[in-house]
């Protein structure tokens, strides 16, 4: 089979993924083949790549993956063959540590992320364990699915850990691929949204999809926030998003790594009031399975750019360069 192969840390710049020749992986037991249509694109490919997240090398990144089941291993009961599925960023958990009976999976010790420390969907073929894929309801195509595995599971758990209620204010800051799916379900919950982004066409589109106010990065907005999400790669934007927050707000840090330090915080301005900071870790099934369900109820309309799987390290540079509008998807299959 086909398939982009991250085999050394480097800048996407140097286009590091190159295509290969592989073995078809085997379906070993509860485990099914999928034949992949489409792989989303994510920033944390970028932090693979470049060495932000350590990847285990060599490897196929891609975890926003959707395709057919082609091969069904022993034991096989939620699936048949011919259903389409997705695969997101949670490939595997122990299923028996405090993390995962709580139902918190995502922290697990042995949380294996797909495209990360498994191969994942930048191929034309992947195995994954029939617990770990979620059928994908009808309305969406393949490519429309593909950002709601990760970009839009993460954004609802960013969404369910931010408390954000109905009325209430919620800021956005950095508006791609999982900030304008976000976006969607914030309006659909009654929320207002304030949109912080520096381009000119992020801009356009959150006006587009229903934000309140938008404006840049240090951009004063008409009130205060009751919540914040902050999917920005850069560290300024956490003191400057405390500042903004009303008392008893709470900031959600949805990046797994930011590229330059947190500058240090006053804790008279930007954390007295009892306001909060919230990492968010991974997902869940369960984040998943729920999100694929209240995306068809809504229903969202992820924003897709299609590129060829050939095209992978052009994608990604260009996903670097905040050129990509809402979520960009590689076409790997038929």
């Amino acid at each position: 089979m086909k398939a982009m192969v991250l085999r050394e840390i480097a800048a996407i710049e140097e286009a590091p993924l190159n295509m290969e020749d592989l073995p078809v992986p085997n379906s070993g037991h509860k485990e099914i083949l999928v034949k992949v249509s489409v792989c989303g694109l994510c920033h944390t490919e970028l932090d693979e790549i470049e060495g932000r997240l350590q990847p285990k090398l060599p490897v196929v990144l891609g975890h926003q993956v959707v395709g057919r089941v082609a091969g069904l291993g022993s034991g096989i009961k939620r699936f048949k063959l011919g259903d389409r599925v997705g695969i997101a960023w949670i490939h595997s958990a122990c299923g028996r540590c405090d993390f995962c009976m709580a139902g918190n999976e995502n922290l697990c010790p042995d949380f294996k992320g797909t495209g990360c420390d498994a191969h994942g969907g930048y191929a034309q073929y992947m195995a994954i364990g029939e617990k770990y894929a979620y059928l994908i309801p009808e309305r969406f195509s393949d490519s429309q699915a593909a950002p709601l595995l990760c970009a839009g599971a993460i954004g609802y758990r960013d969404l369910m850990l931010s408390g954000i209620k109905k009325g209430q204010t919620l800021g956005l800051f950095g508006f791609g691929a999982s900030a304008h799916i976000v976006i969607q379900v914030a309006k659909h919950w009654g929320c207002e949204v304030f949109v912080f982004t520096r381009g000119k066409e992020h801009q356009h589109l959150a006006r587009r999809l229903g934000a309140s106010w938008v404006g840049g990065p240090q951009d004063q907005p008409p009130q205060k926030l009751h919540c914040a999400i902050d999917f920005t790669p850069v560290g300024e934007t956490v003191p400057y998003a405390l500042q903004l927050l009303e008392k008893g707000g709470r900031l959600v840090m949805a990046v797994i790594r930011k590229r330059n330090p947190i500058p240090p915080l006053d804790y008279s301005k930007h954390l007295w009031d009892e306001k909060e900071i919230k990492s968010v870790a991974n997902i869940t099934r369960k984040d998943a399975e729920d999100f694929l369900s209240l995306a068809a109820e809504i229903p969202i309309v992820p924003e897709v750019q299609e590129f060829e799987l050939t095209e992978a390290n052009k994608a990604l540079l260009l996903l670097k360069q905040g050129k990509i509008q809402g979520s960009g998807v590689l076409r790997v299959g038929d």
